[in-house]
């Protein structure tokens, strides 16, 4: 069943899912454990997870129905280990603990914060870069002249929001060009749920993040496949291949470094660079030329609906 962030029940459901998810991922032999007779499951058990992190049953099978709230670090570890979580699923697994537990006072609802003028001088000084700025929902907050020209079927797609922002979850679920956009589409939509699950751990109180999970649980049934799935990434790094419209295929390496715009907001500062001396160079310089001719960031085009 899928169940998206908001209510204690709720909240309960995605630690079941999640750590019932991860035990089913790990067999016998690859944990060190003897095996005999069939399996009813695929693999481990509870008991055995409980065998290798050290607690009860009893105790570990409270903890797969969800009640996380006052369970130590030193446990969770345990678990973390036994289960052979990586370090972005420990983290989300920790983000989980945290949100489930009693809180003295509702936290301050999170605001949407621009991006400090500094900010989109150093984006509109590269020039042989893509550069944006994105937001734990995936909204492109800001962006140099590269990236607008780069990202243009998206940031021309009927599924940017009211503000002018392209989002990546919408453009990738709600608008069928991007499956000839994105070369790799298939990976890029695993990552981008994978993204937006560990967000969700990690504001539990965010309206708007529960809204656009939840609007992209009614009308995309490959997010709702994914979203079930309970993969988890903190950031998303690599090779990006796409299909531009103006100057055709382009091989891009990208990555990801965090910027800090107040004390409730942590935004991802995203590069896209070519190898020099390829023919993807030749391409993105070609683009730059053709990002020129565009009109700037306050005068945003939009495409007629499809």
């Amino acid at each position: 069943m899928d169940h998206r962030p908001g209510d204690r029940a709720d909240h309960r459901a995605d630690i079941r899912d999640f750590l019932a998810s991860r035990r089913a991922k790990i067999t016998p032999e690859q944990a060190g454990l003897p095996t005999s007779g069939r399996r009813r499951v695929p693999g481990l058990r509870r008991e055995e997870v409980a065998v290798l992190a050290g607690v009860s049953t009893e105790w570990y099978t409270r903890l797969e129905k969800g009640h996380i709230g006052g369970v130590s670090e030193d446990v969770l570890d345990a678990v973390a280990q036994a289960l052979r979580l990586d370090e972005d699923e420990r983290t989300y697994l920790f983000d989980l603990a945290r949100a489930a537990r009693p809180a003295r006072r509702r936290p301050p609802r999170r605001k949407d914060v621009g991006v400090p003028p500094a900010v989109q001088w150093m984006l509109d000084s590269m020039t042989m870069s893509a550069a944006f700025v994105r937001s734990g929902r995936g909204d492109i907050v800001a962006s140099n002249a590269l990236c607008r020209a780069l990202y243009a079927p998206m940031l021309d797609s009927d599924t940017t929001g009211e503000q002018g922002r392209a989002n990546f979850p919408r453009y990738f679920f709600l608008d069928p060009g991007s499956q000839h956009f994105f070369v790799d589409w298939d990976h890029g939509a695993n990552a981008t749920v994978a993204l937006l699950r560990a967000e969700a751990a990690r504001e539990p109180h965010d309206r708007v993040l529960r809204e656009l999970i939840g609007e992209l649980s009614t009308l995309s049934p490959e997010f709702r496949t994914r979203w079930a799935r309970h993969d988890v990434r903190i950031r998303h790094e690599g090779v990006k291949r796409l299909q531009h419209p103006e100057v055709g295929r382009l091989e891009l390496t990208f990555r990801a470094l965090d910027l800090p715009v107040s004390n409730r907001a942590v935004h991802e500062l995203t590069f896209y660079t070519a190898e020099p001396g390829t023919a993807d160079e030749d391409r993105l310089k070609l683009l730059t030329s053709w990002a020129a001719t565009q009109p700037p960031a306050t005068e945003p085009t939009r495409h007629k609906s499809r």
